[in-house]
């Protein structure tokens, strides 16, 4: 999403997330590993869903947490490239 408004929704140290303003596209950053995905149409639809289903059921998760909860149990890291 380089050169989009994008506004970040959750930072830590292992994991950022941002969104477009209209949370129609996400990337989603794993650090450690330098890949990125980003997520658009379909996937940014079912990635919403997923996340908001996990802020509401562990409200009290950290962003590494709960970002790594979807990078890897929720199959997203599947969708990342190398971070360019």
């Amino acid at each position: 999403m380089s050169g989009l408004d994008v506004h970040q929704l959750e930072t830590g140290a292992e994991y950022t997330l941002s969104a477009a303003p209209d949370r129609t596209r996400f990337t989603l950053h794993n650090k450690a590993d330098g890949m990125i995905a980003e997520l658009r149409d379909d996937d940014a639809a079912r990635f919403l869903q997923d996340y908001d289903e996990l802020k509401l059921q562990y409200p009290d998760w950290n962003a590494d947490r709960l970002l790594a909860q979807l990078w890897d149990q929720g199959g997203y890291g599947w969708l990342a490239q190398q971070e360019e």
